[in-house]
């Protein structure tokens, strides 16, 4: 029974994407271990045990924390980050489901925060707590719908032109991040002065705008979180629904799979492409607009034409490692985020805090590998199946041999049996035709006889034919 259960579990796709993610993750963990064996022999002020610390301390996140009160806040925070992740994640997960590459999520990112922070910074709700609720979601929306457009923008060149998405997602990219530094540089009340900080933007605590908490800062005392996780989950699940259970969702896979055989089967790819990145943008904008309206965090619009968001790019990894599947892109977001919490535990091991980020960059390198491990599964099932086809049409061959043996016998037996009986017939097949032969031969002797006698007498009926004719 249970040999079956798991014979079928193995057989589904699911199963052997999952196993094909958790061996990266092994590998670049175990990786990650041996190169901080190396860095303890080469520090003299390490040891190989501070190389296992390290790695319990690391595979502890935020539990390794110490005191009560660090590991609840440092789980509130790991929560938090993993928001933005998700959303990107997904972003990114969507259009590859299309066949696209998203490389521009980063762009998204910031087109969405700035929509959401125009919006919510530039209207005041403090003492008015439901009109606060309303201002952000207005602010979000204004998000949304600046990351889709921006995200159409290489859909388009991609579906009418047949540029390379990838190409177009970079340059929007930099155009991106050098519109929000000149919206925000010239809109001075909107800057941070009064604390000293000319390069950031002020928070929507200043507002009365920011993410509603729904309870879950009491629960995570003194950490970021806020109902921005929940809203990403119920995105990240919506999207799997859209994607699985909808015709839209069919013909967005069914593109990706083949786009001249979706056009052929009469629907309409360059719609399905700009759609699909549409849709991403819209994605990875809503993780910067959930990102930044939170009260806590702060924007530093004036370096944002140098550098982009980490969280753009960071967004492929987990959409690697989740295999594409909006529903694991959450749980690779969180333990992404996860490891980040354990690495900026490293130094009590003796370690740099960035070590983490190493380990993680080697699990994204390894996932690279995932369909090398899902081909393996599929070839050992394949032998499998190949072993019981061979087991039912070759038997044993013990009792092929027997089996063989019986037909000999029998045909041996056959044959002895037959002999005589075709011996017989054919004797009396012979005593047949010497009776006929006896029989016949007086007949024909008489005949000849008969013969002769008729020759004898035709000259003298030729003479009396002469005289008569006299």
């Amino acid at each position: 029974m249970k040999s079956g259960f798991f014979s079928k579990l193995r057989e589904k796709a699911g199963f052997k994407s999952v196993t094909s993610s958790v061996l990266c993750i092994i590998a670049g963990i175990l990786v990650g271990f041996l190169v901080m064996i190396l860095l303890s022999i080469v520090n003299e002020r390490t040891s190989i045990g501070n190389a296992f610390k390290g790695l319990l301390i690391l595979l502890g996140g935020p539990f390794s924390s110490g005191r009560g009160a660090y590991i609840i806040t440092n789980l509130g925070d790991m929560i938090f980050y993993a928001t933005p992740l998700i959303m990107t994640g997904v972003s990114v997960a969507i259009a590859y489901k299309t066949g696209l590459f998203n490389i521009g999520a980063a762009g998204q990112f910031l087109m969405g925060l700035t929509g959401a922070l125009l919006v919510a910074l530039n209207i005041n709700t403090n003492g008015n707590p439901a009109m606060g609720v309303l201002v952000w979601i207005l602010a979000v929306l204004v998000g949304t719908l600046s990351g889709m457009v921006w995200g159409a923008i290489p859909g388009f060149f991609r579906a009418v032109f047949n540029v390379n998405e990838v190409i177009v997602c970079i340059m929007t990219n930099w155009i991106a991040a050098n519109i929000v530094s000149w919206i925000f540089g010239s809109m001075p009340n909107l800057i941070n002065s009064g604390s000293g900080k000319s390069g950031y933007l002020i928070t929507t605590a200043a507002t009365g705008n920011g993410t509603p908490t729904l309870g879950l800062n009491k629960i995570f005392k003194g950490s970021y979180i806020d109902m921005g996780i929940i809203v990403a989950v119920l995105i990240a699940i919506a999207i799997y629904i859209m994607l699985t259970k909808t015709t839209l969702g069919y013909e967005l896979r069914a593109c990706g799979a083949n786009r001249n055989g979706a056009k052929y089967a009469g629907m309409n790819e360059k719609r399905n492409i700009i759609l699909s990145m549409a849709i991403a943008g819209g994605l990875a904008a809503i993780g910067g607009a959930l990102y930044y309206l939170n009260p806590g965090i702060e924007f530093k619009f004036d370096s944002a034409y140098a550098t982009l968001p980490d969280y753009g790019f960071n967004g492929i990894p987990a959409a690697l490692l989740g295999s594409n599947n909006p529903i694991a892109v959450i749980f690779v977001s969180l333990f992404i985020r996860y490891l980040n919490v354990g690495g900026g535990n490293l130094p009590s091991a003796g370690f740099n805090k960035y070590i983490a980020d190493v380990i993680i960059a080697l699990i994204i390198y390894f996932a690279g590998f995932s369909k090398f491990f899902s081909d393996i599964l599929s070839r050992r099932k394949k032998r499998a199946e190949a072993d019981l086809i061979a087991k039912a049409v070759l038997p044993d061959p013990g009792a092929a041999a027997a089996a063989a043996g019986s037909v000999t016998q029998a045909a041996t037996e056959a044959a002895e049996s037959v002999t005589p009986t075709v011996t017989e017939a054919a004797e009396s097949v012979t005593e047949a035709v010497m009776e006929t032969a006896e029989s016949v031969t007086p007949t024909v002797t008489e005949a000849a006889e008969a013969a002769e006698t008729v020759l004898e007498q035709t000259p003298v009926l030729e003479n009396t034919g002469k005289e008569d004719d006299k």
